[in-house]
């Protein structure tokens, strides 16, 4: 399925965070969404984006956006991942990948000549009326946090 795409509705979902909290499409309403899928906790790739996001959480709030991670972790290990590198923001469990499927952030990969199916890393911001307005297919995890930021600060503000 591929990637939602800007000027749609953002799909509903109804998951719990990493302190069991539930969160859903509805709950976003009013405020910017960025939502980033990424593969695995405790990954490299995955922790670089992830404090990535964090190094630039505060700016990226102060534009009114609260920013979202997704992954197919349990609920301890998004924890686990959030105290050790200390990520302010929220991890939502997507148990079967069924948010990330909704998203388009599903689909055929491929590593060291092998193809299997998993998350693709990427990123989907919505809009306070709870369109999708900007989408990054495939993104480099080393600056994401930063990139999303400028965008946000051109379009959000």
């Amino acid at each position: 399925m591929p990637l939602v795409s800007a000027g749609s509705p953002a799909p509903d979902f109804s998951l719990n965070d990493q302190h069991g909290e539930t969160v859903t499409r509805e709950s976003l309403a009013g405020r910017w969404a960025v939502i980033y899928f990424y593969p695995r906790d405790n990954t490299p790739g995955c922790t670089r984006e992830a404090c990535n996001f964090r190094d630039n959480h505060a700016a990226i709030e102060a534009l009114g956006a609260r920013v979202i991670g997704v992954s197919g972790d349990s609920e301890a290990s998004h924890q686990k991942f959030a105290e050790k590198y200390e990520l302010p923001f929220t991890l939502l469990v997507d148990t079967g990948n069924t948010m990330a499927r909704a998203y388009g952030a599903w689909g055929e990969k491929k590593n060291y000549g092998k193809t299997y199916e998993g998350i693709i890393r990427s990123t989907v911001v919505i809009d306070p009326a709870g369109n999708v307005v900007k989408v990054w297919p495939r993104v480099k995890p080393d600056n994401h946090g930063g990139e999303v930021l400028e965008w946000l600060k051109a379009n959000a503000a």
